[in-house]
């Protein structure tokens, strides 16, 4: 395979391994933030702001890892 090839391929699997942990982190946020609000409903509104926040917070990393790995990708 050649050097470019490779670098399409790592690119790629960079990219699904970024989407399936931000996936997965903001499930787990999603899940503990409705389990608090359930146990606690006065602070539903709190909960759910820190939620919207620490969400922002993971998918701009994701985008950020998303574009490091199309340039390593167009990088010739």
């Amino acid at each position: 395979m050649e050097a470019l090839g490779l670098g399409y391929l790592a690119a790629g699997i960079g990219a699904a391994l970024t989407v399936i942990g931000a996936g997965l982190g903001i499930g787990k946020l999603a899940a503990a933030a409705m389990d608090a609000s359930g146990r606690q409903p006065e602070v539903a509104g709190q909960v759910r702001t820190s939620m919207l926040i620490a969400a922002a917070l993971i998918e701009g990393a994701t985008f950020f890892a998303l574009v490091i790995c199309i340039i390593l990708a167009t990088k010739s």
